[in-house]
């Protein structure tokens, strides 16, 4: 990285408030790799007050910070941009100051003690002593690693981490504090509990402290009344006059949109529909607007009823359409089918049944009008990994058709694309943030295999089989932003392809991005799909050496 040997200490000081090199992230994401928390700190505050041209989000993290961009041109500006901001006197933000009142009572309490050499009581005089800031989202919503003023209370993880950890159990690992907002399985030592609600979607600002805020830890004696964990209430059933009644919902059947993006910062993802080319056609054939929101379903089996006389149209993996009509006749219900990717008519009371799909894996049934459902933080999509919005669709549920057309006409059948069947389906990447993990070995065999989509994959992630990639370098990654289309490396070397409801940090390298125009194509590969990735030219030319390989820029001294 930046070499100082030799410099004067001014140059030296200089040199280690700037960016010190930035790596592409795919094509639409660069990562800036700086000397410490501190410096992190002072660039996600001027990019939040400043942003650089075509920048969409910012993501800080323990040495990085991840920001994404409109388009690949803003993607590669944006890089030699950070390289030239000066972070010696970062403009400053003032963060608001939260009091979270707390009750030392952690069942890691004495063991910190120890590692600490402080005590039970210097432990709490520690925390309490000082002002903790927020430094970046992760893990779950609403979850912040806060940094202190000093490193007294530097402690390692758990060596096994407990697989349920209470909501609101206040802990320390490594120099970071948080306050875990939801019950869920934890490594991290636990000093302490509080009753502080840090994630309430009905509060205008969901997380109680998000990054840049500032944080003080009060001692409480007196027993802190914990927070109900979140169970999704079930809201009244509103009075649906025209929509669709879920009679079976398949394997899985989701409310997906395009996503509510721009909230990293808060440690939700993007989520939305994974075949986002086959929910804009969907949306299109009944005249709604592009992003209204419709069924995301998997592997056929989804069967709705018309409540009033609807219009709608699948798109996606191509199944056979078939629909229902209840006669008063002895001859029994009527059956009829329509085609894929063409508006039709489903009457009140009839029911439509998608089958198995031939190739492909996902498919989207839009009504005209758009499915009405209560939108967070924008957005009306399911995220499965952190629990945001609706909940997946049960039999007897009854979905509204909301006020999404765009037009007082419907469309014309479109053609689809081609989607993945039996045969290999080859994706193009770019070379990952951390592809100089891999010797050319590893990278050749990741490339030059085939890869078997397994049953464990989801919506978080597709989790490949085949012939494991060994690193080049012992250790972990410190956690870092990653997108959509990231492949990421665990140590037994089988890599995740990410989709939309992927975690917005990850400790593990990234070798690979799939580029960003077929994403959609990589979330129809089907269960047992083959895949094989390719280089592409939209990145950086191959080379012999993995080190030119990754796409990094770095600073001059």
């Amino acid at each position: 990285m930046i070499e100082t040997a030799g410099e004067p200490p001014a140059a030296q000081h200089a040199a280690a408030h700037k960016v010190r090199s930035v790596r592409a992230v795919g094509t639409r994401a660069v990562l800036a790799e700086l000397s410490g928390t501190q410096d992190v700190l002072a660039l996600q505050a001027l990019l939040l007050e400043k942003p650089l041209p075509g920048q969409l989000d910012v993501l800080a993290a323990a040495e990085t910070v991840l920001v994404t961009a409109d388009s690949p041109v803003s993607a590669r500006r944006i890089a030699e941009q950070l390289l030239r901001l000066d972070l010696t006197a970062p403009v400053q933000r003032e963060g608001e100051l939260v009091v979270i009142d707390t009750l030392y009572d952690g069942q890691d309490l004495a063991e910190v003690g120890k590692l600490t050499g402080l005590g039970p009581e210097g432990v709490i005089a520690a925390h309490t002593g000082q002002v903790w800031t927020v430094a970046f989202a992760g893990f779950a919503p609403g979850f912040g690693y806060m940094v202190g003023e000093n490193q007294a209370l530097e402690v390692p993880r758990r060596s096994s981490p407990r697989t349920a950890v209470p909501a609101g159990s206040v802990a320390l690992a490594g120099n970071y504090s948080a306050v875990y907002p939801r019950r869920s399985p934890g490594g991290w030592q636990l000093i302490g509990r509080t009753g502080a609600k840090m994630w309430d979607l009905d509060r205008q600002q969901p997380a109680l402290a998000s990054p840049g805020h500032r944080v003080q830890f009060r001692a409480v004696r007196d027993v802190v009344t914990l927070a109900p964990e979140q169970t999704p209430a079930s809201a009244p059933t509103p009075e649906v006059s025209t929509g669709l009644r879920i009679v079976a919902p398949g394997l899985q059947s989701l409310v997906q949109d395009l996503g509510r993006h721009g909230h990293s910062g808060l440690g939700v993802s993007a989520a939305g529909a994974l075949d986002r080319a086959s929910l804009r056609r969907a949306n299109r054939l009944v005249g709604n607007t592009p992003s209204a929101a419709a069924i995301e379903t998997v592997a056929g089996g989804l069967t709705v009823q018309a409540v009033g006389d609807q219009v709608l149209a699948v798109t996606g993996a191509p199944s056979d359409l078939v629909i229902e009509t209840q006669s008063d006749t002895e001859a029994g219900p009527f059956q009829r089918t329509v085609p894929m990717a063409t508006p039709f008519a489903l009457l009140d009371g009839e029911t439509l049944t998608l089958g198995a799909p031939g190739s492909g894996f996902r498919s989207y049934l839009a009504v005209r009008g758009g499915v009405d459902a209560a939108p967070v933080l924008g957005s009306r999509s399911t995220d499965t990994m952190s629990g945001i919005g609706p909940a997946p669709l049960a039999a007897g549920e009854l979905l509204a058709a909301g006020g999404e057309a765009d037009s007082g006409v419907v469309g014309s059948p479109e053609l689809q694309p081609e989607f993945p069947g039996t045969g290999v389906t080859v994706l193009d990447v770019v070379p990952g943030p951390r592809a100089d993990w891999f010797d050319q070995a590893a990278l050749d065999s990741f490339a030059g295999q085939e890869w078997s989509v397994t049953p464990q994959s989801n919506r978080v992630g597709m989790r490949l089989d085949g012939t494991a990639l060994r690193r080049s370098r012992a250790g972990e990654l410190p956690s870092e932003g990653t997108v959509a289309g990231a492949l990421q490396v665990p140590p037994e070397g089988l890599p995740v392809l990410f989709l939309a409801d992927h975690p917005i940090t990850g400790g593990y390298p990234v070798i690979a991005v799939v580029v960003d125009s077929q994403l959609d194509l990589a979330a129809q590969v089907p269960i047992g799909g083959k895949i094989r990735f390719r280089w592409s030219p939209a990145g950086p030319k191959q080379s012999a050496s993995p080190e030119h390989l990754t796409p990094e820029r770095k600073a001059s001294p």
